[in-house]
């Protein structure tokens, strides 16, 4: 479930940043919420609160 989730973000960690025209504007808020919430999931998943496999 971990390694999903771990995946997932950073799919999405990606995706939110601003290297499109329509979204240069919003600055690199997406990305670094995406950022922390990766930071959160891998401190969770090191401290097996979050189980790494399925």
């Amino acid at each position: 479930m971990g390694l999903f989730l771990t995946i997932l973000v950073v799919v999405f960690l990606i995706g939110g940043l601003p290297t499109w025209n329509y979204s240069r504007n919003w600055g690199y808020r997406p990305s670094s919420v995406l950022g922390v919430i990766l930071a959160v999931l891998l401190i969770l998943m090191i401290t097996n609160t979050i189980p790494r496999g399925f």
